[in-house]
């Protein structure tokens, strides 16, 4: 049977299922993508309205991320580069604290800084340094510590852990304890010192749309729900069992494959808030951060797509310690003001995002082609089977795919 005969399919439509579909296709496969929405992008999401565009959630591209590199073109994306630092607010009183090597604005600020001590700043440097000269792979196979527990054995002190890194991984790992891995820790903090943290001018789902554009046989079909995946091929309701080679589950396994049933992952949540207000008091392409236990996180301005002088900030909201709703407005907007300085005017958009994040445990950077293999002719894809992030979605969907070409192949030996 040639390479076009054989019937891949790819459950989910995601940046894992796609970039699955564009290596199969490099090798002469012409594989069917399932999505059970209307679009491509999974959680890497956006919506226009108006003349802003707004991201299912602040989501960035870590332009240092060796997948993006090799899969997406960033001269044909529109990025937009914030600073290598961010805005620490404490009593409506913003100052900046970053990377002076990489942006000399930051260079005075951070340097009179009392968000850190002097030997703090030394220690972040030196942290720099080690991490640049360290591979990926062997920072996956380090002791896992929590992240917190790794930035006190490293002797950095209570006020830099909770004016800046407690705020500004909170916002990363979607977790206000620093619980998560030190692995990822490192991996992400790798990737910031590298390389420039960059929002898209028409949206998060730029990327999705760029890696589907890409694609030029494979048949993509939308508003299909699959219920069961098996060696012999999914199962779409009402329909006849649609055969398969091979199927690469790029989509949460645990609903589709009857021996994965009680292995559910559990999903960290967000909300997402979009206000217009009347002037910018991050006037920088800054991450602005609010230390302590309150409602919000983070937030930063949103770029219109018609260059007007409207102004339009993004707020996440990590813990909404039980509000919702018009009350969680409320108490955000109540912050904004007493601890920000910032008077919000009318509320353009909100996302409760239940599923932002996997909460997994064991993170790893990659695993062998084979280890993707579930069943004879099912493969497992996603960022779910290594760490969340953009990397490993693509990541996953590549080993996926190669062992998919490897099957095909060593049945022709």
């Amino acid at each position: 049977m040639s390479k076009e005969g054989k019937r891949i399919n790819i459950i989910g439509a995601g940046i894992s299922g796609l970039v699955a579909a564009i290596v199969l296709e490099n090798e002469g496969y012409a594989p069917h993508i399932f999505e059970k929405t209307d679009r491509v992008g999974g959680r890497v999401k956006s919506e226009l309205k108006g003349e802003f565009i707004f991201d299912h959630g602040f989501q960035v591209l870590l332009e240092a991320y060796p997948m993006a590199q090799k899969y997406l073109d960033y001269n044909a994306l529109n990025l937009q580069q914030f600073w290598p630092g961010s805005v620490i607010f404490e009593d409506k009183k913003p100052s900046k604290f970053g990377d002076p090597l990489r942006n000399s604005n930051l260079l005075l600020p951070t340097f009179f800084s009392k968000h850190a001590t002097l030997i703090d700043k030394f220690k972040v440097f030196r942290l720099n340094n080690e991490l640049k000269e360290q591979s990926l792979a062997s920072i996956f196979q380090k002791e896992e510590l929590t992240t917190l527990d790794y930035l006190k054995k490293r002797g950095f002190s209570e006020r830099i852990i909770h004016d800046f890194f407690q705020p500004f991984f909170s916002g990363i790992f979607l977790e206000t304890e620093l619980s998560t891995s030190s692995r990822m820790f490192e991996f992400v903090f790798k990737m910031f010192a590298e390389g420039a943290a960059s929002v898209l001018k028409e949206g998060i789902e730029a990327i999705p749309k760029q890696l589907a554009s890409k694609l030029k046989n494979s048949t993509f079909h939308f508003n299909v729900s699959v219920s069961n995946v098996a060696d012999a091929g999914i199962t779409i309701e009402g329909l006849p069992l649609v055969l398969s080679d091979a199927t690469i589950v790029a989509t949460e396994a645990d609903e589709l494959i009857s021996n994965l049933r009680n292995q559910k992952i559990p999903w960290k949540s967000c909300h997402c808030l979009y206000f217009e207000t009347e002037k910018k008091v991050i006037p920088e392409k800054l991450i602005g951060l609010l230390p302590g236990r309150h409602l919000v996180n983070n937030l930063h301005y949103v770029n219109s797509l018609t260059g007007s002088a409207k102004n339009l900030l993004s707020v996440t909201v990590v813990d909404n310690q039980g509000f919702d709703g018009k009350e969680l407005e409320e108490k955000v907007r109540k912050e904004l003001t007493s601890l920000c300085g910032i008077e919000t005017g009318t509320l353009q958009h909100s996302f409760v995002i239940p599923k932002a994040l996997p909460q997994l445990k064991n993170i790893q950077y990659e695993i062998p082609a084979s280890q993707t293999q579930l069943l004879d002719r099912v493969f497992l894809a996603g960022d779910v089977t290594l760490n969340g992030s953009l990397n490993a979605a693509m990541m996953a969907g590549e080993k996926a795919a190669e062992a998919v070409i490897n099957k095909f192949q060593n049945a022709l030996i």
